[in-house]
């Protein structure tokens, strides 16, 4: 007779358990999305692909707080705080080593108005905190009209402490400028004086 009663209140429990998991409303109010990323993530992905061809890989939408990790005499406090604002910080794009997934630059797309509210201004938190581990930190404004080259050359242009490291740039060669995608600047020029006598 008990043995009956205990079955029967099993038995019970585990119908209202299904029927609370079948009510999708409730327990999973989720739709698939269209697509995974916007038009310009794509364009993006492809071009920065294409850039650094078969050297990284490219991984999309990673959070700070996957990307670093905290110094072991960091104060409890401190750590904390810091943990939770990681959480809820995330970069666009990240390229890794291939061979053992080492991050080794970090890219955010720049939006000129607010496009889903992604990185319109800079964030002095994930550029803090990148620039401490020494991960360069490339932020890119959304735009069209970039080549491959355009995007190389801006990635490259971050990577000289890596290059340096692999042998590929000496130590001592100087450093050239270069144009860049987000650096268009022109240096000033100084005039002549109508005074000043240029020598024959």
């Amino acid at each position: 007779m008990e043995i009956a009663i205990i079955l029967l209140a099993v038995l019970i429990c585990v119908s209202v358990l299904a029927m609370k998991l079948n009510d999708t409303k409730m327990v999973f109010p989720f739709a698939l999305k269209k697509q995974l990323f916007t038009a310009a993530e794509r364009q993006f992905l492809t071009l920065i692909e294409q850039a650094t061809g078969n050297e990284f890989r490219v991984l999309c939408r990673v959070k700070l707080i996957d990307l670093l990790a905290l110094r072991s005499n960091t104060d409890k406090k401190i750590a904390n705080s810091a943990l939770l604002r990681a959480g809820a910080k995330q970069v666009d794009f990240v390229l890794c080593e291939r061979k053992d997934m080492t991050p080794v630059m970090a890219i955010d797309l720049v939006y000129g108005s607010g496009k889903d509210g992604h990185n319109t201004q800079r964030d002095f938190f994930v550029s803090g905190a990148l620039d401490t581990a020494s991960i360069p930190h490339v932020r890119i404004k959304a735009k069209a009209g970039y080549s491959v080259n355009d995007i190389r050359e801006c990635i490259e242009a971050k990577l000289i402490p890596l290059r340096r490291r692999q042998g590929k740039i000496p130590f001592t060669a100087a450093v050239q400028e270069q144009p860049s995608i987000l650096n268009n600047k022109k240096r000033p020029t100084r005039p002549l004086s109508p005074s000043r006598k240029v020598a024959a």
